[in-house]
């Protein structure tokens, strides 16, 4: 029972995260699996990647009926992650424990001083780069596929600074980026997906995809950067956490 408990609350979480901000709650996915709820790092992972497609496909719908989702360019920049995100999905089961926790708490580390950094606001079209923008995208999808995250830490500042774009439409369109690039990393698991508990997923998806409704009103009723300076501290805890725990 304490396990399914744990799982709403921590599914809950990361929900209202990607909510809120098109990302950063996918990274506390992977820790809360491993550390709340016994999972081990490669299934930990797997999981994530199964609670990340479903939440970002719910957030997405929200922010879709509010004219948020540049589809044609998210679709364009998800389609270079596809390959890497499959890739390194089938990368991931190869790859030493110790050596996905480290890279995880880096990862966590880099989501966290993403968040803090003040971005500069796009005031006018900035040129689009088809050769970096392809580049960026096949990075977030072997981040994806590796690491079990969405992206969507990554994503906001890429579609913002290399696409242009407003950063409300950014982040609608990331949670598009994360959905694809999550199924398709998904891809190549489905296959070597075995002891998962599912009745823990269970509740923890179903939070995570009720949360993110919650995360779509908080984003309209909390500053942003208030926001993302709270769940800042968080990443920066988790991911010293992981790294002790790595070492020791």
């Amino acid at each position: 029972m304490s396990a399914v408990i744990f799982a709403l609350v921590a599914g809950g979480v990361i929900g209202v995260a990607l909510g809120a901000l098109g990302g950063g709650g996918s990274v506390l996915a992977v820790p809360a699996l491993i550390y709340l709820l016994g999972f081990t790092p490669v299934a930990a992972t797997t999981a994530s990647l199964i609670t990340v497609a479903v939440t970002s496909a719910t957030a997405l719908l929200a922010h879709a009926r509010d004219g948020q989702v540049r589809w044609r360019t998210g679709l364009l920049f998800a389609a270079a992650g596809i390959g890497p995100a499959m890739l390194g999905g089938a990368l991931a089961g190869r790859l030493p424990t110790a050596l996905l926790t480290v890279a995880f708490a880096a990862l966590a580390a880099t989501a966290a001083f993403r968040m803090l950094r003040r971005r500069p606001i796009v005031e006018g079209s900035v040129q689009i780069r088809p050769g970096r923008a392809v580049a960026v995208g096949a990075g977030l999808g072997a981040v994806t596929g590796v690491l079990g995250v969405g992206g969507g830490f990554l994503a906001v500042p890429a579609l913002v600074n290399v696409l242009g774009m407003r950063m409300r439409a950014a982040v609608g369109t990331s949670l598009l980026v994360i959905t694809v690039n999550s199924v398709a990393a998904l891809g190549l698991r489905a296959g070597t997906a075995t002891g998962l508990n599912w009745a823990v997923i269970g509740p923890f998806a179903g939070a995570a995809v009720l949360g993110a409704w919650d995360g779509k009103r908080l984003a309209a009723k909390m500053p942003g950067p208030a926001l993302q300076r709270v769940f800042a501290v968080v990443l920066f805890a988790v991911a010293a956490f992981m790294l002790v725990d790595a070492v020791v």
